[in-house]
């Protein structure tokens, strides 16, 4: 995932079959800059040199690269300039680190206008000749194209460039036919398409220039290093929120899609369950019937539009799901809009029980989704005010009094949060000690965590983490693994180990990288994340999603360790544990099933090219949907369920459900999620139950025999 990558979604790119000359585009008024935007980017240059964690000069080989970037967040696909304008650039290379520092944004704003020119007659062009061009598409002829943009090179002729254009149109025309839309609808669906986008193309001004040409800059500092324009500081941000009276997710542009980049824990998305993240979103429609809108190459701020609306109404989404990106299956998701709720964010709990022999070793489990604080509520001196570490107090002494044997902490999904709760709920399971270290841009170095002894849960521990475990999370389970207090199963973490401010601006404002984090052990959480002392598959593929998947992310590094207690020596343990969930989990048909759509997906993830042959491209989807039949079958089978004919049956009839029915049916499901279903917080609990047995056993080996 790129964060500026291909930008020029942003200005609804679209497709022609011929390609104007740089001397025969149209007139046009220039956009061009004002004052405030050169005082803007001499403060900007000046505050990213002086205060950027990275400490990087603005010189000529970053004038290099912030050229490329821009290029590149304009026409990412190649789909646009010709390598003749790329030449006519080069004029630029070297010179930007001069210009910028004193307010001259010539490059950037010439760049731009070539740019904007070029998309606006490629636009009206097609528009002209959509109906004519469409009904000479031959779908028997046997031509692919290509879908990884990374392999394209630059065009060297526009004749190159055309054929370019021909082979993404007739792609689009043949992924809305396999959605079978009806061949009456194919025209007017791309009119629509490109009209929108040509209408957001002339609303572009000097102040969207000016925050591309920047965001061009500061995205080579850290991909979280970024300017925010004053009209679009909330709106137009790569990631976008939708948690307040939407389906709470988060978003970014991706080529011409909206993509999905994670899900709000306990939002109604995450509740819905068939959202997931590097889905693309691809149409929105309002209501149970509402008509679904093609939102392709729209404006990330005008999705969001769409898809907000108020508490207790409906919007579908039509999705090309993250496992189907190759092959362009859609399907269509609905889901209640709500706000998420403080108490269903909140830590809960839940109790597994593993048999062993004739005993039932009980694990007790508290959910994190999230690291929160209500800082108003503490402020005011409210004694009940709402926290992490409170909630996770209470319900833990609650499972000591259920007589639970250990505890699986699932951090799961938890994308962080407060930093304060992080340190205060490592106190929870050590006695005191340092939790965090914190470097500032000027090497200044402090540390953080529970500074009094007091006492602490010293049971067993497991904590369980995914990738999508960031920051605050990330802290947590890094602390505990120093002290090697618990045991860290599940997959590498996000790795976003990095702390971002807020810096006004004379136009807008600058998020910019000030600090880093790092464990106590010296190694920082960033890029690397946290290594789990035990392995489970990972659902996410780590290229599109996490802290190392984004451009010029900052390397992990490590400082000096902090002197801290070791509680256990768990070296001894986990080769024996590592041991028992292989074979455990060899025989586990939902484990099984899971490794299975691992693999699946990363062989398709291998196609390159997608066939322009209808046939073909049928014949691959078929045999794309009877693989993942037959791992759903495989499964049900070793289980002893009815198989399926197709995966359809297991779709059920969510389309024909009324809006109340779909709220009923969410809120039934929240409360009636069954742990046992899950296969990766039932394996953390074996893993804790087999570390339990290793103990009493070992206790019993050193026993005195008794008289």
């Amino acid at each position: 995932m790129k964060p500026y990558k291909h930008l020029g979604a942003a200005f609804g790119l679209a497709i022609s079959i011929v390609l104007l000359s740089t001397h025969s585009l149209p007139a046009r008024a220039l956009i061009e800059y004002s004052d405030g935007q050169r005082s803007t980017m001499v403060e900007l240059i000046e505050q990213l040199e002086d205060r950027h964690y990275a400490k990087l000069e603005y010189n000529d080989d970053f004038s290099s690269q912030h050229l490329d970037a821009y290029v590149e967040s304009l026409d990412g696909s190649k789909m646009f300039f010709l390598a003749s304008d790329l030449e006519e650039f080069e004029q630029f290379r070297s010179v930007m680190d001069e210009q910028l520092p004193k307010g001259n944004l010539d490059a950037g704003f010439f760049i731009f206008n070539r740019f904007q020119q070029r998309l606006e007659a490629r636009l009206e062009k097609e528009l002209e000749n959509l109906p004519q061009t469409v009904a000479a598409m031959d779908f028997s002829v046997d031509e692919t194209y290509q879908i990884d943009v990374e392999e394209r090179s630059w065009a060297a002729s526009s004749a190159e460039l055309d054929d370019r254009w021909r082979k993404q149109l007739k792609n689009q025309v043949l992924s809305l036919k396999l959605a079978e839309k009806p061949e009456d609808d194919l025209v007017s669906t791309l009119e629509k398409r490109y009209q929108n986008q040509l209408k957001r193309v002339k609303q572009y001004n000097s102040q969207d220039v000016f925050q591309i040409y920047a965001n061009a800059l500061t995205g080579l500092y850290d991909p979280h290093t970024n300017y925010l324009s004053p009209r679009r500081s909330e709106n137009f941000n790569i990631n976008m929120s939708l948690s307040l009276e939407g389906i709470g997710a988060v978003l970014q542009l991706e080529d011409e899609y909206t993509k999905v980049t994670r899900l709000v824990p306990k939002g109604p998305a995450d509740k819905q369950g068939e959202l997931h993240p590097s889905d693309r979103i691809v149409g929105v429609g309002q209501g149970t019937d509402g008509e679904i809108e093609d939102v392709i190459g729209w404006r990330l701020d005008e999705v969001v539009e769409l898809i907000r609306g108020p508490k207790d109404s409906t919007v579908r989404l039509e999705v090309i799901p993250a496992k189907s990106k190759a092959t362009d299956q859609r399907k269509v998701i609905t889901i209640v809009r709500n706000e998420v709720k403080l108490e269903e964010q909140s830590a809960q709990k839940s109790i597994l029980e593993i048999p062993n022999g004739d005993e039932i070793i009980k694990i007790g489990v508290i959910d994190i989704p999230a690291f929160y604080i209500d800082f108003d509520a503490m402020r005011r001196g409210d004694k009940e005010y709402k926290s992490t570490t409170r909630d996770v107090r209470k319900l833990l002494e609650e499972l000591q009094e259920e007589g639970v044997d250990g505890l699986v902490v699932d951090l799961r999904n938890n994308g962080g949060g407060s930093l304060q709760e992080a340190n205060e709920l490592t106190g929870l399971f050590i006695e005191y000690g340092p939790t965090v270290q914190i470097r500032h841009s000027s090497r200044r170095v402090w540390r953080d965590g529970k500074r009094l002894k007091s006492e602490y849960y010293e049971g067993p521990l497991v904590v369980l983490v995914n990738r999508l475990s960031a920051s605050a999370s990330e802290i947590f389970a890094g602390a505990i693994q120093d002290y090697q207090r618990g045991i860290i199963v599940g997959d590498r973490s996000f790795g976003k180990g990095t702390v971002q401010t807020l810096i006004p601006l004379t136009e807008g404002q600058l998020k910019i990288t000030e600090s880093k984090f790092y464990r106590i052990s010296g190694d920082s959480t960033q890029h690397r994340g946290v290594v789990p002392d035990l392995a489970f598959p990972t659902v996410y593929d780590p290229e599109e999603i996490g802290e190392s998947a984004l451009d010029h992310a900052l390397n992990w590094d490590q400082i000096n360790p902090v002197r801290h207690h070791r509680y256990n020596d768990l070296s001894t343990v986990l080769p024996a544990l590592t041991t028992q969930f292989q074979e455990r989990s060899g025989k586990n048909p939902d484990f099984i099933y899971l490794e299975d759509q691992i693999a699946l997906a990363a062989k398709t993830r291998e196609i390159t090219e997608l066939p322009l042959n209808e046939q073909t491209r049928k014949a691959l989807r078929e045999s794309q949907e009877a693989k993942a039949l037959s791992i759903e079958n495989k499964r049900r089978k070793a289980k002893g369920e009815e198989l399926l004919t197709s995966l359809d049956e297991e779709a059920g009839e969510t389309d024909e459900e009324t809006e109340s029915d779909l709220d009923a049916d969410a809120e039934a499901e929240a409360e009636e999620q069954d742990p046992k279903d899950d296969v990766l917080l039932m394996e953390a609990g074996n893993v804790l139950a087999d570390a339990l047995i290793i103990k009493r056993q070992r206790f019993a080996a050193h026993s005195p025999e008794e008289s």
